[in-house]
């Protein structure tokens, strides 16, 4: 085996509708960097591929015959060597409970070869020597410019990175929340997190990016986790259990 076809993703997907893995293999053909070498049609299924195959990746879907997509991440915990996750499905309204579990990305059904670039180069960062050769995206050369671009119907308007309370994992990118408006930018939270360094802004949360200059007030959550409440709003912004170490030493507690 070359060194190239060593380097690249070794892929599943997991999705109960045919039509849905066909559209899918069909888009990765034009990723070199990755190659499809199995399909499930439900969560017990993929669930002993994986315990019998070492795979980079699965693309997993929420809704399924015989178990939710969630139910496998939660099982894949006990799997060693288990593979990252891009959760691709119909549903809106589990985003934040994926990325909880640790999940790389979360595809909102239909999505178009651009957007599938932008969560697969988010594996590739986690992976550096995945993909070796012609990167799917060209790397960021400006990131060491703060303020955020916001499109908007007819202009980007270039946000100060003070005037953001938090920032929120979304379909397509993130929502920036200030005091008074939220908006979506083309940015994952990790792009957002590199873009503000130094800026006092805090990964609270795999789902939440947090300006820690309007925290107010921190209050214990269930099962050992937190809350941050903010001076602006008064909203309350998740500290996930595992970070809640990092958190307590940012703040010096």
């Amino acid at each position: 085996m070359s060194p190239e076809a060593s380097a690249r993703l070794r892929a599943l997907i997991v999705d109960d509708e045919y039509p849905a893995r066909e559209e899918l293999r069909y888009l990765l053909r034009s990723f070199p960097e990755v190659e499809v070498v199995g399909e499930a049609a439900e969560a017990a299924e993929a669930l002993q591929l994986i315990r019998n195959i070492d795979y980079d990746l699965c693309f997993l879907d929420i809704k399924m015959p015989g178990g939710s997509g969630l139910e496998l991440v939660r099982e894949l915990s006990k799997v060693p060597h288990s593979p990252s996750v891009i959760f691709v499905t119909a549903y809106p309204d589990h985003a934040v409970e994926a990325f909880d579990l640790d999940a790389v990305d979360y595809l909102l059904k239909p999505f178009d070869e651009p957007r599938l670039a932008r969560a697969l180069q988010r594996i590739i960062e986690r992976v550096p020597d995945a993909g070796n050769g012609d990167s799917t995206e060209a790397p960021h050369e400006d990131a060491h410019f703060d303020k955020i671009p916001v499109p908007m119907r007819d202009r980007t308007i270039l946000l100060e990175p003070d005037r953001v309370l938090y920032a929120v994992a979304a379909h397509g990118g993130s929502h920036v929340v200030t005091g008074k408006a939220k908006h979506l930018v083309p940015y994952s939270l990790a792009e957002l997190e590199k873009r503000l360094e130094g800026r006092g802004f805090f990964r609270t949360h795999r789902a939440y990016l947090v300006n820690l200059r309007y925290a107010r007030a921190i209050e214990p959550d269930f099962a050992g986790a937190l809350q941050v409440i903010l001076s602006e709003s008064q909203e309350r912004v998740p500290v996930s259990r595992r970070q809640v170490r990092a958190f307590k030493k940012m703040i010096g507690l």
